[in-house]
């Protein structure tokens, strides 16, 4: 085998992935409705609650008041 240099590039700041990282306090019962479903389906806890908040961002529509 030939000489080869070890090129080791700089890491990524946290955040310059495209990801933000914080937490949030949530009832036992959720939590552990994201294990069921995390066990049955292979997907980790975070990427469940990842896919669970895109699909409600994608359609959660504010109502403005006073309109019927």
């Amino acid at each position: 085998m030939g000489n080869r240099d070890l090129i080791i590039k700089p890491k990524k700041a946290k955040g310059e992935d495209g990801y933000k990282v914080f937490s949030i306090r949530i009832r036992e019962e959720l939590v552990s409705r994201l294990d069921t479903i995390s066990a049955q389906s292979g997907h980790s806890r975070n990427e469940l609650i990842g896919i669970f908040i895109e699909f409600a961002l994608n359609r959660c529509h504010i109502e403005e008041s006073g309109k019927k």
